[in-house]
């Protein structure tokens, strides 16, 4: 199913703020590892034409991005992920993948995958095979984030944004990162059909700045 997906600018502040209001009446993600949230690390990939990047830039209808995923500095969990975006709704495939698979996407290589394209490692091998995908970039930021049964509401606070091009070095402890320059912290709303109107209320949607900006767009465009 295609989710809305609608991200908004925070301050500091701001953030703090929305938390206090949700923290009340929501439950947090099984994830955590703290009361700030967890870590989140993803590779993004590309390929030799930078097309994902361009799409993004130019709002194309219809786009995707490749990522691998971790948490919390660890390959405990390794997340093969294809995000397919359709005007503002998202519609994301994943699964978990080995440390040996993970090393040969990185190289530029195939892994085991069904003839299936909701299988994300078979969509990741026809781009490695068509368009040379490879490894572009990193994007880590800390993350709290809280659900909601009805609707299927997910509410995410991504804070201390940040990137690096050491690329083969994920996964490892040996990665040095630069800040964003401009955005730091990003509200994102998920949602299937409908968002419950208490959680619009709580939120206070109007006082906030809608952005298109992807954090696989801001961190390229870092280097730039």
């Amino acid at each position: 199913m295609y989710r809305v997906e609608d991200k908004y600018c925070c301050s500091a502040g701001e953030m703090y703020q929305l938390q206090q209001r949700l923290g009340t009446v929501l439950q947090t993600d099984f994830n955590e590892s703290s009361v700030d949230g967890y870590h989140v690390i993803s590779l993004y990939f590309d390929d030799l034409a930078d097309s994902c990047l361009k799409d993004t830039e130019d709002g194309i209808y219809s786009r995707c991005k490749y990522r691998i995923r971790i948490y919390n500095d660890t390959l405990d969990t390794i997340k093969l992920e294809v995000k397919e975006k359709q005007g503002g709704r998202v519609y994301k495939k994943s699964k978990c993948i080995t440390k040996e698979e993970m090393d040969r996407l990185m190289c530029g290589q195939c892994i085991p995958a069904s003839c299936s394209p909701e299988d994300p490692a078979f969509l990741f091998n026809l781009a490695i095979q068509t368009k040379v995908l490879r490894p572009k970039i990193i994007v880590a930021y800390e993350r709290k984030a809280y659900v909601y049964e009805y609707g299927n509401v997910r509410i995410t606070f991504d804070r201390n944004i940040r990137t690096s091009r050491q690329v083969a070095d994920f996964g490892t402890q040996m990665i040095s990162y630069d800040p964003l320059r401009d955005i730091n912290a990003v509200l994102e709303i998920k949602y299937d059909e409908f968002l419950p109107g208490f959680l619009l209320q709580l939120l206070e949607l109007n006082f906030l700045q809608q952005t298109a900006y992807s954090k696989y767009q801001l961190c390229r465009e870092r280097y730039e």
